[in-house]
Parts: C-alpha cells; structure tokens; sequence
C-alpha cells in the first residue's frame, strides 16, 4: 500500500522459508497475529463461491442503465469470506478487549443488560411511522428518560431528538439564536473559551455567529476576567465546556453565568464530560441555559462504530418555549407525539432537527442504565470516575509532564504532556505509536490545543484497580525506556500489523476503488 511508509518485513515472494532470518515467517503472520490481504486479492473476480444456473437470454429492461463492463465483485467460497472478515476483527481494538484510554471520549463499559432491554420486540422491531397507540411503550420510555434528564440536570425542558453531541450543540445554540430573534436582539458574537470542545465554535459559526476566544489562566480554567472584559450588547452566548477540556471543574461557573445574564445573553455549556459530575452536580443550578448530554458517553450507549449517537439537550425556562419539535407529551387518552405546535408553550419553536424523534435503542440502553444504577449508583459513576483518572495522575506525573497538577486534582481524565521527552527527539506521535506494541489505543493525542504535546487519558469508572496499574504501567515502561534508548521508538510500533501509515495521504486521497496492480493486469 502507498500509504504505508514503513511496513512489516514479510517474506518477499518466491524465497524459501529456510532463508528467512529470525522473526520473518513464511506466511507473514506472527503467531496469530495474522496478515491478511485485501478481499480482492484473496478472491478472484472471474470466479464465483455459489454456484448459479446460467442466466436465460431475455430482452433487457434496463435500457442504458445496463451494466457495459463486468461487475469485478471478488468470488470467495462462503468460509473464505467469513475467515476474511473474522480476522479483520482481530486487527480491531475495541473496549471488549481492554481498556480504551480516550480522554474527552468517555469510551465505558455498556453492559450486556442494556443490549437485552433494547433487542425486546416493543423497542427493536416498531416503524416510525407505525400508529402512536401501538407504540405507547416506546414513548412512555421516552417520557420517563426525559425525566430523568431533567432531575439530574436541574432543567425543566429537555428536547429529545438531537442525534449527538455535535447536532445538541447545533440544538442549543438555535433555541438561543430563535429567543433572542423574538426578543428583537440582534447579537452576533459568541466567545468560547480555549479550554472549549472543538465543536463548540464551529456550531456557533454555522449558526452565523462571529466568534471570539476567551483565553484560559496559568491553571487551565476560564480567565473570567476576560471574559467580563469582552460581555457586551453584541454578545449573543458564551459556549463552555464544564468539566473543560483539560479535565478540570471550572469553579466560577456561577460567577460567569451571572454575568452573561447581566449581559443580556445566554450560557451554553458542553455536557460531553458530565460523566465526571453526574449525580453530584446540577447544571441548572449553576445556571447554564442549554446543555447537551451524550448518552453515548454518559449513560454507556455504544459509543462511534459501536452504534448511534444521541445527544439529548437540556434547557432553560427561558430558552423551553424555543425548543425542536417533535416531542412526546402525556395526556389523558396516554402518551402522544406532537408533530406541530400551532399554540401554547411550544408555538415558538424553532422548528424540526430530524425526520422522526431520536434513537429509540440508545434511549432504551441509557434507561437501563440509569434504572440499574439508581441515585446512589449514578453518584458513585462520577466518584469512581474521577478517583481513576487522579489515581492515574498521581501514578505518572513523576515521569510525564502534568501540565496543571500543581492546579489540583483533576476531574475525569488526566493531562499529560511531551515536554518530558524534549531532550530525545521524540514526541507525543511517537509514545502513542509505541503503546501499540503494549497492546493498548492510544490516548487521544494533541488535544486540547492549549497544551503542546499533549496525552489526554480517560480510564472511565468501569475499570478495575488492576487494569489501571497495567495501563500505568505500561505508560512508565515505554516514557522510561523512550529517555534512556529514543532510537528505538522512532520507527514504532514494531509488532503491528501495518506500522506507521501516511495518514494525512489517507485523509486527503482515499483510494475508494480496488485497482489491480499492473502486473497482475497485464
């Protein structure tokens, strides 16, 4: 492959196994780590693994729609194709398999009670479009979910149909944006702290709004004092991130939602790491106007190519009569879905983000979740949650630089940098690459953009003590011996089955089609 600058030293075709050094084996594999081609190379196109009568001769109904070339679809047999994909999933690592280190991804745990709740028929098999009455199950969930939303946030409206934390952001800031319009208040400047989520300024720009950056202090927190500084009657909202980025609480948010108010305009605030203060702390009561909530974080669902996002937001009286239709009432006949709201509390709303309502399987996993947790239980996520990560702080900030660990206990992930490593040459990409041999994913790397370098490693409560001291482990053996032979680690990771890849080629030209290489071609 092209993009594969490095690569993995395998037989070259035609050499005997006998002349192959230590380490190199006939086949390629190691062990069962196995190398396995692409499905175009291990199939033949001329070739087919069923065997089909032949097609009888009748008039095409296609007219030139009509295939001119051959299909070129590989022909495996029926195990070919099940060993192919099998072993491609080997090559995948997945929280089924161990620890998944993301920081500000919140990569948990979903137990298998979840999945069973949401396979029942009445929750896995309904239409969106089926009659409401056959589905009053489905939206007493919803009804009962929604209220769980707003008790631990404080809230009293909650819209329900945002797909994700991206689209809840995109959710909040057009109630805010629909509010101020029937005000008469034409605001058009949002700042968004440094410490924000990437996402947080590229929704207000999509929503039209200039943005400006509020700088963080010397211990990772929102300067507030800049912040009032720059409040005017030009500011429309302010989008923070709490705990931020850094993995710290930002302490003063009462202070700053104060002021916007003052101001005249709103606070919204990221909710993707409310898994660090869930059950211990209400965002209402600081405030804060809109706030999106992954469940796909928070509440376990799946979470990226393991499923749906859905990103529920949480708002404020003053932004509730703004909110996305639909939305699931309860009347006296039972529970109801409101497609359109000509009058009353809702006649202001903005309008509709999806087709239908939301993800009836993450809201049916996020309910199990909270029910099997209970109050006490969803405190405790929080509380273990934070433990870990300060248990994985204080096990590593000896060796790696903690950029903000004089600043106190961190929240639900821990901030390291590569400035340890400045003397060797060697860099964040580089410690990363190397935990692949360890047989870990990579922490997420060079984020947040405030600190050089950077390591962002969040354990999650669903980790034990022991698989925690592993990944501590792990992480001071490689920094201990990246310092004493750098050399080493330059071409990392070596035991992988590709190695170090040109990802921004990959990014910038995919190769979307399988080509053949010329030789086999001629």
């Amino acid at each position: 492959m092209s993009m594969n600058t490095v690569g993995r030293v395998t037989r070259l075709s035609g050499a005997p196994a006998t002349e192959l050094p230590g380490g190199i084996t006939f086949t390629g594999n190691r062990a069962l780590m196995l190398e396995e081609p692409l499905i175009f190379e291990r199939g033949a196109v001329d070739r087919c693994g069923v065997d089909l009568p032949e097609v009888p001769a009748v008039a095409s109904r296609l007219g030139t729609l009509g295939r001119t070339a051959p299909i070129d679809l590989p022909g495996l047999s029926e195990p070919e194709a099940v060993r192919h994909y099998t072993r491609l999933s080997r090559q995948n690592y997945a929280i089924d398999l161990g620890i998944f280190p993301l920081g500000s991804c919140t990569m948990k745990h979903n137990p298998r009670l979840n999945e069973k709740m949401a396979r029942l028929p009445g929750f896995a098999d309904i239409h969106p479009l089926q009659p409401q009455s056959s589905v009053q199950g489905a939206l007493q969930l919803i009804d009962v979910l929604a209220t769980w939303l707003m008790r631990l946030t404080g809230m009293p409206a909650v819209a329900m149909s945002p797909k994700a934390g991206a689209h809840g952001e995109l959710c909040g800031m057009l109630a805010i944006r629909a509010a101020l319009e029937a005000r008469g208040d034409a605001r058009k400047v949002v700042l968004v702290p440094e410490s924000a989520h990437g996402t947080n300024p590229a929704t207000a720009a999509f929503c039209g709004y200039a943005v400006e950056n509020i700088p963080a202090n010397a211990r990772g927190r929102v300067d507030v004092d800049a912040l009032k500084a720059r409040l005017g009657p030009d500011v429309a909202a302010v989008m923070i991130t709490n705990p931020n980025t850094c993995g710290l609480f930002e302490p003063d948010m009462v202070e700053i939602c104060a002021a916007v108010h003052a101001a005249g305009g709103f606070v919204y605030c990221d909710g993707a790491n409310f898994n660090a203060i869930v059950g211990r702390v209400r965002p209402g009561d600081l405030g804060i106007d809109a706030m999106h909530i992954n469940l796909h974080k928070t509440f376990s669902t799946p979470h990226g190519g393991g499923g749906p996002g859905s990103g529920p937001v949480v708002l404020s009286e003053a932004l509730a009569p703004f909110a996305p239709l639909p939305f699931v009432r309860k009347s006296k006949d039972g529970f109801e879905l409101v497609e359109e709201e000509l009058a009353g509390p809702n006649s202001q709303s903005f309008g509709r983000m999806v087709a239908f309502h939301g993800q009836m399987g993450m809201f049916t996993r996020a309910l199990a979740y909270m029910m099997s947790h209970g109050a006490d239980g969803l405190r405790q996520v929080a509380e273990d949650a934070v433990l870990n990560a300060n248990y994985i702080l204080a096990s590593l900030k000896d060796i790696y630089t903690a950029p903000f660990a004089a600043s106190g206990p961190c929240m639900h992930e821990a901030l390291f940098s590569d400035d340890f490593l400045h003397d060797t040459g060697l860099t964040t990409l580089d410690l990363a690459k190397a935990m692949i041999d360890e047989g870990f994913h990579p922490m997420t790397m060079y984020f947040p953009l405030v600190v050089h370098g950077a390591m962002l490693v969040e354990p999650t409560e669903t980790e034990s003590k022991a698989s925690l001291d592993q990944l501590i482990g792990a992480m001071r053996s490689v920094a201990e011996r990246m310092l004493e032979s750098p050399d080493d680690f330059r071409t990392s990771p070596h035991l992988a089955p590709r190695r170090r890849l040109d990802e921004t080629a990959a990014a910038r030209k995919p190769v979307l089609g399988y080509k053949p290489p010329l030789s086999d071609a001629a």
